[in-house]
């Protein structure tokens, strides 16, 4: 019997070792705030659309996730320097960015918005009445580059490194009108007195992926069986369904 013990013990033990051995140690880095999609509650506790994704997402990985903030502007150099191991904070897919880094199937995809103040009447795509004026736009992201290509030379381009400060200089009016994420707008700029949609939602690039270095295709296989484990069953339109109000997901 006390031989029989001892195997089981040995049998478990051994089993343990390999479920730790399967086990992911990963670090995902979020750019903070970017509400809905990832900022600090009223405890101070990061959450947000991202970040329920992505927890739910680790569980299904058998990983233990720690989560990083960090500024936009150092996203990718961050990664490659493997201070994180993900990007996980509303990455468009772009060709120029895919050169760099390895990206995920898109999980979501959300529009460009035009927001401004209740008076703003003018037209966003009339570059002749549009000329002269200032928007606002994140630093870097695919909302940048629409403004940059589009309207560069007609209008002023104010860069910023959080979505937090453009509204902070729109309520200021220090900007005529702000491009951002769409859902970014809806809680950051309508949610304020004042304040309006001023344009059509624009649709950019090819959809969010979660970012990775180029070298872990193995990771980049399981974060999309992951993903397509969390639509199929549900968790991805339960997370959803908290935060927006119409489909997000690809």
């Amino acid at each position: 019997m006390r031989k029989l013990i001892v195997a089981a013990s040995v049998a478990l033990t051994m089993m343990a070792g390999v479920a730790h051995a399967q086990e992911r140690n990963l670090r995902i880095a979020f750019d903070v705030p970017y509400e809905p999609f990832e900022y600090k509650d009223e405890n101070g506790e990061l959450t947000g659309f991202e970040v329920e994704l992505a927890e739910a997402m680790c569980e299904e990985m058998n990983a233990n996730c720690e989560f990083v903030i960090q500024a936009w502007d150092g996203m990718i150099p961050g990664l490659l320097a493997r201070k994180f191991d993900l990007i996980m904070s509303s990455m468009s897919i772009t060709p120029e960015r895919a050169e760099r880094v390895l990206f995920s199937e898109p999980y979501y995809n959300t529009p460009g918005g035009w927001f401004g103040p209740e008076s703003f009447n003018t037209d966003v795509t009339d570059m002749a009445a549009m000329e002269g004026m200032t928007v606002g736009v994140q630093r870097g992201t695919t909302m940048d580059t629409f403004v940059t290509e589009e309207m560069g030379g007609v209008v002023t381009i104010k860069r910023y490194t959080t979505a937090d400060d453009m509204v902070l200089d729109l309520e200021g009016q220090r900007l005529d009108v702000v491009f951002v994420d769409y859902p970014v707008g809806e809680q950051t700029v309508l949610s304020k007195d004042g304040f309006k949609e001023v344009g059509e939602p624009v649709k950019l690039g090819q959809g969010v992926g979660v970012a990775m270095r180029k070298r872990d295709e193995e990771l980049a296989q399981e974060v999309n069986e992951a993903l397509a484990t969390l639509k199929e069953d549900g968790t991805y339109n339960t997370i959803m369904d908290k935060y927006f109000a119409y489909d997000i997901k690809m």
